[in-house]
């Protein structure tokens, strides 16, 4: 088995979006990561593996092209070996390194492998185990693949299955574009910190019609599920109108309400106090 090199990827382009977050989600509905231009003189590509919000599952594994990545129980993660061929890789396309480099997005460099396939081609390896598409998901969000003969699941970011997510969940990461890996709701819109907050102590100083612009995230109690953020970082803040909201690393959490669709960044940089907050609370 030969290692490719994971590339991280900085500019994600061509990808489809799905409906506006604003919508109820639905299980089984994905919330893909957004679409940014690359910067000037920046080479356009796009990744062949990154990240994004199932409302069903919570953050899981995608192509490029924002379409679901599975993972088969009769493979092998150590050493990696798939056992899908023929009639079987049909209903199930291996996902194919295209080049020398694992173009990737918000994806752990160091779980990303390929493995040498019966035809020559390279198969993307993520925790160890083979990645795969399913032939019946034709759009971004599809994951019609998920738990079929008891064998194929939708892949998390580790490599494992994904677990179905909490009721309670409130938190969770995807890819958004040439930021990285940012937090963001359960479905999958990008959250924003303030420069004029503090984190020690946590103070939220958007109100009124800042909050309207900047909607605090709010949850009822202090007992809400997070995913693929360290717990040990999130806390909440009480509001002046006695709400709760989400803080991590101390910073409290914003959504902004120009994010019209799922994955969108719109409100990064705004004023040169508004970014998108990385999953230790940091700016993107």
């Amino acid at each position: 088995m030969i290692r490719t090199r994971a590339a991280v990827f900085g500019a994600l382009v061509g990808m489809a979006l799905l409906a506006a977050c604003g919508q109820p989600a639905q299980p089984g509905t994905a919330v893909p990561q957004a679409l940014q231009a690359p910067q000037e003189g920046a080479k356009a590509q796009e990744p062949e593996l990154a990240t994004a919000v199932v409302p069903s599952l919570g953050t899981v594994l995608t192509d490029g092209s924002g379409l679901t990545l599975y993972r088969f129980d009769k493979d092998t993660a150590s050493p990696s070996v798939s056992n899908c061929d023929g009639d079987c890789a049909e209903k199930w396309p291996p996902a194919v390194a295209q080049g020398g480099e694992v173009q990737i997005a918000g994806v752990e460099d160091k779980l990303v492998n390929t493995i040498e396939r019966a035809d020559g081609t390279r198969q993307i390896t993520v925790g160890g185990w083979p990645m795969y598409h399913f032939a019946q998901d034709k759009e971004p969000g599809d994951a019609k693949g998920q738990g079929v003969g008891g064998t194929w699941f939708v892949a998390a970011p580790d490599g494992k299955k994904a677990q179905q997510a909490a009721s309670g969940l409130a938190l969770t990461t995807a890819s958004v574009g040439n930021l990285g890996t940012v937090l963001t709701d359960k479905d999958g819109m990008t959250l924003y910190r303030f420069d004029k907050d503090s984190a020690k102590p946590p103070t939220s100083n958007c109100d009124g019609d800042c909050a309207k612009k900047w909607p605090p995230l709010l949850v009822e109690s202090e007992n809400f599920e997070v995913q693929g953020v360290d717990k040990a970082l999130v806390g909440t803040v009480a509001r002046k109108d006695g709400t709760k909201q989400v803080t991590v690393g101390g910073r409290p959490l914003y959504l902004f309400a120009e994010d019209k669709v799922c994955g969108e960044a719109k409100g990064h940089g705004v004023g040169g106090v508004w970014f998108a907050a990385k999953p230790d609370g940091s700016k993107a």
